[in-house]
């Protein structure tokens, strides 16, 4: 059974840093090219970044290019974002995304809040 479960969000004043973790079991992602999607509140969900099966190409979407590093460990089978500098407009739900085979798959999501 595939299972993606992220962890790691949290209220967080602005300019401070979390770490997001999106754990996978039902098979191994480095078979999987992986992403991170947000979706704020009233907004439609949006690409934050995402990670080629090896993780060796990564892409941005440019409100967070600089800010936020997605990398992955594939012995943990797990894949992390990393944001640094958060802004309130950071503010949203994270939730990952695997495709493996012909399958899409979706975590629960993570809250993030960035207030001060």
């Amino acid at each position: 059974q595939v299972q993606l479960v992220e962890s790691g969000g949290g209220l967080v004043q602005p300019g401070g840093s979390l770490r997001l973790s999106c754990v996978v079991s039902g098979f191994s992602i480095s078979m999987a090219p992986m992403s991170w999607y947000r979706q704020a509140p009233g907004k439609e969900r949006e690409l934050v970044a995402r990670s080629t099966s090896t993780g060796s190409t990564t892409s941005y979407a440019g409100s967070v290019k600089g800010r936020f590093t997605v990398s992955r460990d594939n012995a943990k089978n797990t894949m992390y974002l990393q944001m640094n500098n958060l802004k309130p407009e950071d503010t949203a739900i994270y939730s990952c995304n695997a495709r493996y085979n012909t399958g899409i798959y979706w975590g629960q999501g993570t809250q993030v809040t960035v207030s001060s």
